[in-house]
């Protein structure tokens, strides 16, 4: 039997960085994944290829639609089969880059299906066959999410696609229905509203985005309702019908009421992601799972049962890739006699639509509800030199600052490339830097950063620019 200090299942995100991390640290590490490739959901049909689209999408909407205001005469032609190789060789050369780098760190690595058998046991199923038994000190559970389904409904990932599906469409759907009004089903309805489909959001709440900053949500439905979309808000579906024609979807008003029936032809569901724990063995080696079906863990990724552990999507918190990773890291350096930690206060999340829409820390909502005092610095792109000359002035940046001790509790924005401005924020938040900080610090000109230092200088009421 083969014996190790830490066996980690699930080479996502979370997975493979905890093992790298612990490698690092001279513990001797395998991982098992049921994939053929490292990397999870996130490489293989997750964040990496719906950004390659979103890139090649953005692109071609940018040569058909803005080259031309530029003094710049295109006319671009889509063929969506190179666009699609365009994203597989992204994906491969990522997960090969794992790869790489499990190897480039001595980690043995085991394609299968990996089920504990009890504390300090991992049974591996192989794809090729057979089965193998391994020993190890400690376990880390990082199989990650799965689809959420939609009760009543059956994805076929042709004409009713879950997100995978919808990364593998063979032509462009002349209409495509989103059920979901979140981060998946917005990124994914701009790709292909961006190459010609009639986009129709579907969501159960009144809004847009739950979770997120109510003031970036509505200004962000308008732009995207401007772009094309058409949002159905408050509303359910409870019925598709299949047909050779496409589908004919049945929804209904959330508090009830007369029900309608609206024509796609493709449905992407998008209303969520569920752990993925079932098959690993966990309820016969005894590891507690709450009322959604995650991990339960303590502060230090423990579950009920000594030795094993849980990190990313599996176990409470946003779903998140950059969550995992910090987790694993964290998990590992505990596992090798250091302290590891992650601020859960400043974790980032961004939609890489157009434009971009970056979050860090507490929305108004959640310090209302808190009762806690703060005040608000916003600043509009349309008043930052840089995204007026590349006329791209949708959007603006939003401090949070507590009113007694002016530290920044939380930044929202929508705007161009916020992804990359967000990070300025967390760093600051992370020191505990206040809202003066922020704006004493100087900013390159003419950037788009500059938004950043005036919605921070706007907390006190004395943006220069606006």
């Amino acid at each position: 039997m083969t014996s190790y200090d830490l066996i980690v299942i699930g080479t996502g995100p979370g997975g493979y960085v905890c093992a790298i991390r612990a490698a690092q640290l001279g513990l001797k590490v395998a991982v098992v994944e049921k994939r053929k490739t490292h990397g999870g959901t996130c490489l293989n049909v997750g964040c990496i290829p719906s950004k390659a689209l979103l890139h090649a999408s953005e692109l071609y909407e940018e040569a058909k639609h803005g080259f031309a205001n530029m003094g710049i005469e295109v006319t671009p032609k889509l063929d969506l089969g190179r666009m699609m190789a365009f994203k597989d060789e992204g994906i491969k050369g990522n997960t090969e880059g794992v790869a790489f780098l499990l190897k480039k760190n001595k980690i043995d690595a085991y394609h299968g299906t990996g089920h504990i058998v009890g504390a300090g046991k991992v049974e591996v199923t192989k794809a090729a066959g057979g089965t193998e038994l391994l020993e190890t000190k400690n376990i880390v559970i990082a199989t990650g999410s799965d689809v959420a389904k939609l009760p009543g409904i059956t994805i076929d990932e042709k004409q009713v696609v879950s997100s995978t599906g919808a990364l593998e469409l063979k032509k462009v759907p002349a209409t495509l229905m989103v059920i979901g009004a979140g981060v998946i089903g917005l990124e994914l309805g701009s790709v292909w509203r961006r190459l010609g489909a009639e986009v129709t959001v579907v969501e159960y709440l009144d809004r847009i985005l739950p979770g997120t900053d109510l003031d970036v949500a509505k200004n962000f439905q308008r732009i995207l309702t401007k772009q094309g979309f058409n949002f159905v808000l408050g509303s359910k579906v409870t019925a598709i019908d299949k047909s050779d024609h496409g589908c004919s979807v049945t929804v209904e008003p959330a508090a009830g009421g007369e029900a309608k029936k609206i024509a796609a032809d493709v449905v992407l569901v998008a209303i969520g992601r569920v752990p993925y724990t079932q098959d690993l063995g966990l309820a016969e080696a005894g590891v507690q799972l709450d009322a959604r079906k995650r991990v339960v863990v303590d502060h230090h990724y423990q579950t009920n049962v000594k030795g094993i552990y849980a990190i990313g999507d599996v176990i409470a918190g946003p779903m998140l890739a950059h969550k995992a990773e910090d987790e694993g890291v964290a998990i590992a350096e505990m596992l090798a006699g250091q302290s590891g930690h992650v601020n859960y206060d400043v974790i980032p999340g961004v939609i890489y639509t157009y434009p971009e829409v970056a979050t860090v820390g507490k929305t108004e909502e959640e310090l209302k509800d808190a009762g806690i005092a703060y005040t608000v610095g916003k600043f509009p792109f349309t008043a930052n030199g840089r995204a007026k000359v590349n006329k791209t002035t949708d959007g603006f940046v939003k401090v949070l600052a507590d009113a007694k001790t002016d530290r920044i509790l939380g930044v929202h924005m929508v705007g161009p490339h916020v992804g990359e401005l967000i990070a300025e924020a967390a760093v600051i938040m992370e020191f505990g830097g206040s809202a003066e900080d922020l704006a004493r610090t100087c900013h390159a000109h003419p950037t788009l950063s500059e938004a950043v230092k005036e919605a921070a200088l706007s907390v006190d009421k004395r943006a220069l620019h606006m």
